[in-house]
């Protein structure tokens, strides 16, 4: 992007408590991510990281002692009012819209505003991040190679000029160079401002594109650190691999 973000928001939660059916599978789980800051979730599959982010989205039935971003009480926000507040949300899976253009997705993203210069302005931005999509706006989204839909997402959810983005298992499936590709665009939009909380099995990748990472195992955060701490923590191993 080619503007810089100002937020003051800071994302917290407390207590945050998923069941699916009366299974568990989020126990207590409490994080920050102060405004401007890169935070990662890590954990096996299963662990409860997209549970997590999903809940926090409002995707899932949910209880929490606190979810509060800035002064507003996420508790009361129903999911499809959250891009409204600054929070943008790029899903596990991509889940673009295969029957319509790359550019009408994009367009799909600044739902919440009205047509104006700067929607404009942002459509070119996205472009610029991911020239790619740029070549082929007038493509179907359907056409797209994996790595291409999963730049689609992230670009469609940069279209709302949050403050905040969640971003669900971006590397999933995606080739080793694609994945330093969204690494890239991750610390580049970190750089310029933008608060993120990213979620992902991919450590390596978390690591390098966050400053502090929480480790979660059984729906329960089992440590958390700075990323370059818990890089090099056996017990990271021993929780993340089972070694």
């Amino acid at each position: 992007m080619t503007q810089t973000v100002t937020t003051t928001e800071e994302l917290v939660v407390e207590g945050l408590t998923v069941n699916y059916g009366g299974v568990s599978a989020v126990r207590s789980v409490g994080l920050t991510v102060p405004a401007g800051s890169a935070v990662g979730i890590i954990g096996a599959n299963g662990a409860g990281k997209t549970s997590t982010l999903r809940a926090i989205m409002g995707l899932v039935p949910r209880s929490a002692t606190t979810m509060r971003w800035g002064d507003l009480d996420l508790t009361k926000v129903p999911a499809r009012d959250m891009v409204r507040h600054g929070v943008g949300y790029v899903p596990e899976g991509r889940h673009v819209f295969p029957g319509l253009t790359v550019e009408k997705n994009l367009l799909l993203g600044a739902y919440s505003r009205p047509w104006k210069a700067e929607t404009k302005q942002a459509l070119g931005e996205v472009y610029e991040l991911f020239p790619v999509l740029g070549e082929m706006k007038g493509r179907l989204a359907g056409a797209l190679s994996g790595g291409q839909q999963q730049m689609l997402s992230i670009g469609r959810a940069l279209m709302c000029r949050p403050r905040l983005l969640l971003l669900d298992e971006p590397s999933m499936g995606l080739s080793p160079k694609l994945v330093a590709e969204i690494l890239a665009v991750l610390q580049r939009l970190s750089s310029e401002g933008l608060s993120l909380l990213l979620v992902e099995q991919n450590a390596k990748l978390t690591f390098e594109a966050t400053s502090t990472c929480l480790v979660v195992e059984n729906g329960e955060v089992a440590m958390v650190g700075t990323s370059e701490e818990l890089r090099h923590d056996p017990n990271v191993r021993r929780i993340y691999l089972g070694l």
